[in-house]
């Protein structure tokens, strides 16, 4: 059986990153997103804690967060599945390790993200309350969703 490793986003990990944005557009992601993800690995993902998960050395899934401006909201980004492994727990195992991180920051008190119709039942069924729905938001028939959480009710259903 295989086990699953959560770890810290390495440069050497970005191509097999790219490869879970690709598998993902045009489902998840628009295509014209591809150059923000590229720009993000290269310069962000450190300060947003990017995380992994690995499966028998391949990476499988990957997201981060980071802590707002205000101190008190963590925000999370880029969480992707490689698509022919959705459905079987590892979204739900990333998010959940994020929103714990989050939740062990001092003064967070609310976690935000944004994701397509998609994926909004995925995050709602985790606590996740939509705020504002951007018709078209992210291209023509990707819808942006803007949900929150609060990080008490991480601790408690996370």
């Amino acid at each position: 059986m295989s086990e699953d490793l959560i770890r810290a986003y390495r440069a050497a990990d970005r191509d097999a990153c790219l490869a879970l944005f690709d598998g993902n557009t045009p489902g998840f992601f628009a295509p014209s997103e591809r150059a923000d993800f590229v720009r993000f690995l290269e310069r962000h993902a450190a300060e947003w804690a990017f995380q992994v998960i690995e499966r028998d050395g391949h990476i499988v899934a990957c997201g981060g967060f980071a802590l707002g401006t205000d101190a008190s909201t963590a925000h999370l980004c880029w969480g992707m599945v490689e698509n022919g492994l959705h459905r079987q727990g590892l979204g739900r195992l990333l998010t959940q390790a994020r929103l714990h991180a989050a939740a062990e920051m001092p003064g967070v008190a609310q976690v935000h993200l944004d994701t397509s119709q998609h994926s909004e039942g995925f995050y709602a069924r985790l606590g996740f309350q939509t705020e504002r729905v951007t018709v078209d938001g992210y291209g023509p028939g990707l819808d942006r969703y803007d949900m929150v959480r609060t990080v008490q009710s991480a601790m408690i259903s996370g």
